[in-house]
C-alpha cells in the first residue's frame, strides 16, 4: 500500500503541475470512491455531480495549498458542497416525475468486514438505511478511507463525534447484515 500511495503522490504532485497522464491516474483512483459516496448520499445524479466536482478541482488544483492527504479532503468536500447546493436548487424547483435512475455499478470496499460480506449494491443499499448523517461518515471513512480529522472538517464535527459516529454506524450495519442473515436462514 506504501508504494501505491508514493505514486499517487507523484501523480498528484505532476497533476498540480499540469500533466494531465497524471491528473487522469488521480481521477482512476480517486473518482470510485467519489461516485460510490455521492450515490450514498442519495443524489438523482451522482455521475453529473462527480464531473462538476472534478471540472471545479482542474479549475482549481493550480492554487490547491497542500499533499495528497489534504487534496482528498479537499476533494470530498468540493463534492459535498455541490451535493448540497444541488439538493438546495432541487428543493426549489417542482418535482417532475421521471422514470428510476439507472444503478451505477461501483466497486466494493475491502475496508470493512460487513461491506466485504455483500455485493456492492447490497452494501450500498445497506449503508443508504442508516440515517443520512451516518451514512456519510460511513461512506467519507471507510469508503473514501479518509483519516478522521479530515472527515470531521469536511462534516464540520469535531474528530471524537466522527470516530464515534462511523463506530455506531458500523455496529447498525452489522446489527443490519446480522438480521439479514437470520431472517435468510429460517
Amino acid at each position: 500500500m506504501v508504494r501505491a500511495d508514493e505514486s499517487l503522490d507523484a501523480a498528484f504532485e505532476a497533476a498540480r503541475a499540469g500533466d494531465e497522464h497524471a491528473f487522469v491516474k488521480l481521477w482512476r483512483v480517486l473518482q470510485p470512491p467519489l461516485l460510490r459516496y455521492l450515490t450514498v448520499r442519495g443524489n438523482d445524479s451522482p455521475e453529473d455531480l462527480a464531473a462538476e466536482t472534478w471540472l471545479q478541482v482542474v479549475r482549481d488544483l493550480k492554487r490547491f495549498d497542500g499533499g495528497l492527504a489534504e487534496f482528498r479532503a479537499w476533494l470530498f468536500t468540493v463534492a459535498r458542497n455541490r451535493a448540497i447546493d444541488h439538493g438546495r436548487a432541487r428543493a426549489a424547483r417542482p418535482a417532475v416525475p421521471v422514470a428510476e435512475p439507472p444503478s451505477t455499478e461501483v466497486m466494493a470496499s475491502a475496508e470493512v468486514v460487513v461491506m466485504n460480506q455483500v455485493s456492492t449494491e447490497s452494501a450500498l443499499a445497506l449503508v443508504a438505511t442508516l440515517p443520512p448523517e451516518q451514512a456519510e461518515l460511513v461512506m467519507l471513512r471507510v469508503v473514501a478511507g479518509l483519516e478522521v480529522a479530515d472527515v470531521a472538517h469536511i462534516v464540520g464535527k469535531k474528530p471524537g463525534t466522527v470516530r464515534v459516529g462511523v463506530h455506531r454506524a458500523l455496529k447498525a450495519l452489522a446489527r443490519e447484515l446480522s438480521d439479514q442473515e437470520t431472517q435468510e436462514v429460517t
